[in-house]
């Protein structure tokens, strides 16, 4: 029996140093990253919010042209595109072999169907702005799009990087995308557990060869921040993209992991509805923007990691007025409560503030309602859940908010949408005939000279009696493990780079 056992023990030995030598199963290399909030849905022509755009901008979907780190506009679904002599019409040649996520192939029926769904009323794209001046789209041939301009449009290839390209199927139903997206990006959309998670897989069709490195991106959806920090101290995450500074600066220096940061485009704001009492009042929203501290708000909710900031992030430097130029800025509740008595209205005047619910928007509004209680305001806060306060927003169901907007490389992108009349974004019900002239000649004018002085003008006149009280612009932060590589932040907030993203075992 001693010999029978020993010599089954030298078999089993040997059985193990054998399967040792044999290389080791492949396993699926899925990036697990944590985020702090379930996305409002995944459509592209009708998401606004952060939580949605970075799951779906640049990871499964794509735009005829994009834009890389450094924040310039490059091809993308167009691999090239000529432009007529007059400025009216651009011809689009298309990247050959891409395909969309269910395997048919693109074409430029499918562009001209993406174009036309933005602009389509029923669709109500909040980008439909970003395509006003577009006569028609038409296909010339499989490869090649016509796009035809009603003028000249200077900002036209850079609002096109956030137009994505969505199958013909999609062109007039509303709710297909929001559950299940199909786009051309690297990675396809596999599964959403509702406050769970959402897993992306590799397209492995995907036309630009050799992308992605990795086989699938998993979002798990984790709202505390002490948790996704364990998450990622731990090594059970290995990304946490686009965060704030409370929770960089918690990570900072620990064990293995880095961070890395950048002044994004994206502004925190007041948004005032003009439609309605006190904000419909100029002097009323002038006292506002007196009410603000905006340096105290820097370092008492973003903790030093950010800078005032007007309409424009001081990151465009080209554009940019510095905050100087615009005496609000200068806070003084004295001034404010001096500005709603010459309104004749009776202090406190009481405002309830809708509020984004993500942290670092809920500790800035605490912070500005503590500064308005002091100079004549009787500020409430109201945080509901993302899809509540989303649709209250579009709906112009508030009399102020608090939040962020996003923004881009061009000017035309901050104000066309946002502040020209029945903008697509407008939701502040604003309407200045100046201003609508402004933006109208700097679309249409290429002498950058002049652009820049219309939107110089457009500056002034929105800061500081407009439907916004401009405040901060943040340093974006994103905290990874030292293991993971070749991902870059972006000032736009886009996870694009994941598609050039590895993860060491």
């Amino acid at each position: 029996m001693a010999r029978s056992l020993t010599t089954t023990a030298l078999a089993l030995t040997m059985g193990l140093a054998a399967a040792a030598l044999l290389p080791a199963p492949s396993q699926a290399q899925v990036l697990q990253a944590a985020v702090d909030a379930s996305p409002a849905g995944l459509d592209p022509h009708i998401i606004t919010a952060f939580s949605s755009f970075q799951v779906v901008n640049g990871s499964i979907y794509e735009g005829l042209t994009g834009i890389d780190k450094d924040l310039r506009v490059v091809p993308a679904l167009a691999q090239s595109w000529t432009l007529s002599g007059d400025g009216k019409s651009y011809v689009f040649k298309l990247v050959s072999g891409a395909t969309f996520h269910d395997g048919k192939p693109l074409e430029a029926a499918d562009v001209v169907a993406s174009l036309n769904r933005v602009l389509s009323k029923d669709i109500a794209s909040p980008l439909a702005s970003r395509l006003a001046a577009m006569e028609k789209a038409s296909a010339v041939d499989a490869g090649t799009v016509e796009v035809t301009l009603k003028e000249p449009s200077a900002p036209f290839l850079t609002a096109l990087a956030s137009i994505a390209i969505v199958p013909r199927a999609f062109e007039t139903n509303k709710d297909g995308l929001q559950r299940q997206p199909v786009g051309t990006g690297p990675f396809k959309f596999k599964e959403w557990q509702p406050n769970g998670f959402i897993e992306l897989e590799k397209h492995a069709g995907y036309w630009n060869k050799g992308q992605p490195k990795l086989d699938g991106v998993k979002f798990n959806i984790i709202p505390e921040s002490a948790t996704r920090q364990v998450g990622l101290s731990s090594g059970q995450y290995a990304l946490l993209p686009n965060i704030d500074a409370a929770t960089a600066l918690q990570l900072k220096g620990r064990p293995n992991v880095k961070i890395a940061d950048t002044l994004e485009l994206a502004y925190t704001l007041v948004g005032m509805n003009t439609s309605k009492p006190p904000f419909d009042n100029p002097k009323v929203r002038e006292a506002l923007n007196y009410a603000l501290n905006r340096q105290e708000i820097v370092q008492a909710a973003l903790f030093g990691a950010g800078v005032p900031g007007g309409p424009l992030s001081p990151a465009l430097k080209e554009w940019a007025l510095d905050v100087k130029e615009f005496p609000c800025f200068t806070p003084s509740a004295a001034k404010a409560q001096e500005l709603l008595k010459a309104a004749g209205i009776t202090a406190p005047v009481a405002v309830t503030l809708l509020v984004l619910p993500r942290q670092d928007i809920r500790d800035i509004a605490q912070v500005v309602q503590a500064q308005l209680n002091k100079a004549g305001f009787k500020a409430e806060l109201k945080i509901p859940e993302l899809g509540q306060f989303v649709q209250d927003w579009r709906n112009s169901n508030f009399d102020a908010f608090v939040s962020t907007n996003a923004g881009s490389i061009d000017p035309d992108d901050y104000f066309y949408r946002t502040f020209r009349t029945a903008g697509s974004t407008n939701v502040f019900k604003y309407s200045n005939p100046e201003i609508d002239g402004l933006l109208d000649a700097a679309r249409i004018e290429t002498d950058r000279a002049k652009r820049k002085a219309s939107y110089n003008r457009v500056q002034s006149l929105l800061t500081c009696d407009g439907p916004a009280a401009f405040m901060t612009y943040g340093q974006l932060f994103t905290a990874m493990r030292t293991n993971v590589s070749g991902f870059d932040i972006v000032a736009n907030r886009s996870l694009f780079s994941l598609a050039t993203t590895t993860q060491a075992r």
